[in-house]
């Protein structure tokens, strides 16, 4: 590898606040068992936080932002990493305690890398990225708890995101007849070319009575937003559905009671993509790359950008000024 290589570096002090493409070296990274040549990264919400001086998701500078990647072993003194291997790494530390992908070059524990399956690209990974997994994570769990198609709908909200665009997309391949829901009135025809059957606006999840049980309207749902919408859903569920929560962009307070679980039987199940198990991440990725790949795959990407052009699609994500998945190309 080259002496040195390009990242994005967030920088702060007392006086100022920099988000800069810049040369770094190897010995400027952090410590870890594998040196990875970047491929693909994305843009999620949380790197666009720690893109802020304000952020709160960065702990010490300078930084290198990006909570996922893939890319091919260079080097590592971890057996079951070799020189050449195609692999992706997702959440623990990357890109909030530790340095993430928006390197051309970084290095990693060996235990936050994945073997990327046959099946998928570097390329495909990183459409998914780590949207992707909590959407394929949210899936399982729900199937899991007998999710399956001939039991009726299925709710996505925070459709136009990346957690909901690929839910949509993975849920219609399988077969499952599902309704997005979106605050933004012109992604009907983006959210039925993913795979929805039908399109709803997220004041048909919140608006209206506030009862602590509805009508049943969906089997299960795949909700990235929380607060009142989660709570509003709960009340909605069928009897002995599920909901899989992974979002607070509806805030962290849910005003439910607990009839939903103890009437109807409804289960609320948390998902966890930074630090959810090794042997369950295997298993779902395989899944993303077989049962779970939808045809459509492409159709979640929004743009492809550079690391020049990176700065401003950070910026984009958290003006909502995007409709699917950045990605961000390295080599």
């Amino acid at each position: 590898m080259t002496e040195s290589f390009q990242a994005l570096v967030v920088d702060k002090t007392e006086s100022s606040f920099s988000v800069t493409v810049k040369p770094v070296t190897l010995e400027e990274l952090p410590a870890g068992e594998v040196v990875i040549k970047v491929a693909y990264s994305s843009v999620n919400y949380k790197d666009g936080l720690a893109s802020t001086p304000n952020g709160k998701i960065v702990k010490s500078y300078p930084f290198i932002p990006g909570i996922d990647l893939s890319g091919t072993v260079v080097s590592s003194t971890d057996e079951r990493f070799h020189e050449g291997q195609q692999v992706i790494a997702t959440g623990y530390g990357m890109g909030v305690s530790h340095f993430g992908g928006y390197s051309e070059y970084t290095r990693i524990p060996a235990a936050w890398i994945t073997p990327l399956p046959d099946g998928l690209t570097l390329r495909e990974a990183m459409i998914y990225g780590t949207a992707g997994l909590t959407a394929a994570l949210s899936i399982q769990a729900l199937e899991d708890n007998d999710l399956a198609p001939d039991k009726g709908k299925v709710l996505v909200t925070g459709a136009t995101g990346g957690v909901g665009g690929s839910a949509i997309a993975m849920l219609s391949t399988k077969g499952y007849s599902v309704v997005a829901s979106t605050g933004n009135s012109e992604a009907n025809q983006y959210l039925k070319a993913l795979g929805a059957e039908v399109v709803i606006s997220r004041e048909d999840v919140t608006g209206g009575s506030s009862k602590p049980l509805e009508k049943q309207l969906w089997q299960g749902a795949v909700d990235s937003v929380g607060g009142n919408s989660l709570a509003s859903i709960l009340s909605k569920i069928s009897y002995r559905g599920s909901v899989a929560a992974s979002g607070l962009t509806g805030g962290t307070s849910v005003p439910t009671t607990v009839l939903p679980f103890i009437l109807r039987g409804v289960n609320l199940l948390g998902i966890d993509s930074v630090e959810c198990p090794a042997t369950l991440r295997e298993k779902v990725w395989a899944r993303m790359a077989t049962d779970l790949k939808p045809a459509q795959l492409e159709n979640l990407v929004d743009r492809e950008v550079t690391l020049n052009e990176l700065p401003q699609a950070l910026e984009d994500i958290l003006l909502g000024n995007t409709q699917g998945r950045v990605l961000v190309r390295l080599s």
